[in-house]
C-alpha cells in the first residue's frame, strides 16, 4: 500500500444510526454500505460533537468541539483558512476533493479543500464585510415566516422530489464521475494526476426533511417501517423545546408512517449513489481494497421518537451517529481481521476523532497546537488503537461529548449520559442523567438517585472543566485529550 493511501469519505445528513442494514435493521435496503461493513470496523457508540448540521460539520472538519472552535450554534462557521483535516492533508500533497454538502456559511468556502464539486457554496449576508444593514432589511423574511416548520415538513413528506436535497445531491454526484476520469485518466490532455493521493469526500443532503422519495420506495416501505413514536415519552421542556410534537400541529399516525417510509427511501437512495461512486472508481481501474473508506453522518433524526422530529436533541437517535471505517486489505490482514467479518467497537467515540484518525491513515503528522483553530489544540483522538483491538490509553477513555446552542452539554461516559442546560427557568431542570444500561429508551431521569451521587460528582467536575455550569473553568482551552500521535 502507498505511504499516502487514497481515502474515500462518505457522509449522509440527518441519518439515524439504526436505519442501516449493517447495524441490524432488517427493513431498510442498504446493500452497498452493508457490503463495505463486512470488512470494516463499526463503532456502535459514535456521537456527533453537536446535534445540528453546521456546528457538527465545522467541528468534524477542525477536530475540535464546539466550545473549542467557537462553532456552538447554527450559522457559526470556522474562521477563514482554518486548520481542517482537508487542509492538513493538502499540505502534504493530497488532492482534497469534496462533492456535496460542507455547509460553510462564511467567506472561505473551501476551508482546506483543493476542489469542490456541487452547489453547496453560499456566503451568508452576516459574513459580508462592510454590509449595509438597512439595504438588507428589505430581503428579510416577514416575521410570520417560520424557517423550519417541522410539522409542515412532516406532513409534506411522502412521494415527491426535494429540490434542496435531491437536486443538490444530483449536482454533486454528476460531478464525481468526470473528476475521477480526469484525475486518473485525463484522456484529452494526457496529464492525469493518478500518482497524487486523493482524499475524496462525497457528502449528501439526504435523508433530510422534508422526506421525499419515489413512489416505488414508498410502496415498498409504507407497510414495513417501524413507528418510532412511544407512549412512555420522557417529558422535559429542555429536551423537547422547539420541536413539532406528534399529535399536535395536524400530524397524524398516517403522516408519521408516510414520513418514516420516505426517510427509509431516501436512505436507500444514498446507498445507491454511494454504489455509483465506487463503480466510477472501479471503472478507471482503482482497486477499492487499496482505499481507506469512512462512512458517517453529521447527526441523527428522531422520527417522532420522544414526540419530537428532526435533530438538535441529545437523545440517542439524534446525537448518536453511524460510523464505519473500512481499512485497505493490507491493513486488515495486518490487524488480523477475518475476511467478511465486521469488527465492532463499543467504546464511546466522537466524529471529532476523525481528524487525528484521517491524519494517521494518510501518514501525515498532526498540526502544532498553534496552527489549530484559535491555537487551542485538538479534541481529537486516533481511533487506530480501538480498530486494532488494543484499546485506548487516554485521559478520558470511553467518553464522548456533544454541545448545542452555546449552553447545552452532553457527556457520555460508559453507559451514563449526563446533560447540562444553561439559562433554564426556576421550575425547569438544568441537569439530566440517563443510564442506558438500565434505561435504553431514555425515559428515567436519575439525577436525584442516591446510588448515582458519586459518579454525578465526577460528571459535574468534567462539566466544569469543559466550561459549563456554575463552577466552569474561566480559561477553557480544549477537552484535555492527549492528541499527539
Amino acid at each position: 500500500m502507498s505511504k499516502h493511501p487514497n481515502i474515500l469519505f462518505l457522509m449522509s445528513d440527518e441519518h439515524r444510526p439504526d436505519v442501516l442494514g449493517f447495524t441490524g435493521n432488517d427493513v431498510v435496503r442498504t446493500p452497498v454500505l452493508d457490503d463495505l461493513a463486512r470488512d470494516a470496523v463499526v463503532f456502535n457508540n459514535a456521537y456527533t460533537p453537536s446535534p445540528i448540521c453546521i456546528p457538527s460539520r465545522q467541528c468534524i472538519a477542525a477536530g475540535q468541539l464546539p466550545r473549542t472552535c467557537k462553532a456552538e450554534k447554527y450559522g457559526d462557521d470556522l474562521p477563514p483558512f482554518s486548520m481542517t483535516f482537508a487542509k492538513r492533508l493538502s499540505q502534504f500533497g493530497y488532492a482534497a476533493v469534496c462533492a456535496g454538502k460542507l455547509h460553510h456559511d462564511g467567506p472561505d468556502q473551501m476551508q482546506g479543500w483543493t476542489t469542490r464539486i456541487g452547489s453547496d457554496m453560499n456566503v451568508e449576508p452576516k459574513y459580508i464585510p462592510g454590509r449595509d444593514d438597512e439595504s438588507f432589511k428589505a430581503f428579510r423574511h416577514p416575521s410570520s415566516y417560520r424557517s423550519r416548520d417541522e410539522a409542515g415538513e412532516v406532513v409534506r413528506s411522502g412521494v415527491g422530489h426535494g429540490r434542496y436535497t435531491h437536486d443538490r445531491d444530483a449536482h454533486a454526484l454528476a460531478g464525481v464521475k468526470p473528476f475521477i476520469e480526469h484525475h486518473y485518466n485525463d484522456v484529452y490532455a494526457d496529464k492525469p494526476c493518478a500518482n497524487q493521493p486523493l482524499l475524496l469526500k462525497v457528502s449528501f443532503n439526504r435523508p433530510h426533511l422534508p422526506y421525499l422519495t419515489t413512489e416505488e420506495k414508498i410502496n415498498y416501505y409504507l407497510n414495513r417501517v417501524p413507528i418510532y413514536v412511544e407512549d412512555n415519552d420522557f417529558e422535559h421542556q429542555a429536551l423537547n423545546r422547539g420541536s413539532a410534537v406528534v399529535g399536535k400541529d395536524g400530524i397524524t399516525e398516517r403522516d408519521v408512517r408516510k414520513a418514516t417510509a420516505a426517510y427509509y427511501g431516501m436512505v436507500e437512495e444514498i446507498d445507491e449513489d454511494y454504489g455509483k461512486v465506487i463503480a466510477d472508481l472501479k471503472h478507471v481501474g482503482q482497486d477499492i481494497d487499496d482505499w481507506w473508506i469512512i462512512f458517517t453522518a453529521d447527526h441523527g433524526s428522531m422520527l417522532g421518537q420522544h414526540g419530537t422530529w428532526s435533530k438538535s436533541k441529545f437523545y440517542e437517535h439524534s446525537a448518536r451517529v453511524p460510523l464505519m471505517i473500512r481499512p485497505p486489505r493490507s491493513v486488515r490482514d495486518q490487524w488480523g481481521m477475518q475476511p467478511g467479518k465486521t469488527r465492532f467497537v463499543n467504546q464511546n467515540v466522537n466524529t471529532c476523532d476523525l481528524f487525528t484518525t484521517i491524519c494517521q491513515m494518510a501518514d501525515v503528522p498532526l498540526p502544532q497546537q498553534e496552527d489549530t483553530v484559535f491555537g487551542r489544540g485538538l479534541d481529537s483522538r486516533s481511533l487506530f488503537p480501538l480498530m486494532q483491538s488494543d484499546g485506548w490509553v487516554s485521559d478520558w477513555d470511553d467518553e464522548s461529548i456533544s454541545q448545542f446552542r452555546g449552553g447545552e452539554l452532553m457527556i457520555k461516559q460508559g453507559s451514563l449520559k449526563y446533560q447540562y442546560y444553561e439559562n433554564m427557568s426556576a421550575d425547569e431542570m438544568t441537569e439530566v442523567l440517563f443510564d442506558l444500561a438500565v434505561d435504553p429508551t431514555e425515559c428515567v431521569n436519575l439525577i436525584n438517585k442516591p446510588e448515582y451521587a458519586a459518579v454525578l460528582t465526577s460528571l459535574r467536575q468534567r462539566c466544569a472543566a469543559l466550561g459549563f455550569g456554575p463552577d466552569a473553568v474561566g480559561e477553557y482551552e480544549n477537552a484535555g485529550y492527549r492528541w499527539q500521535l
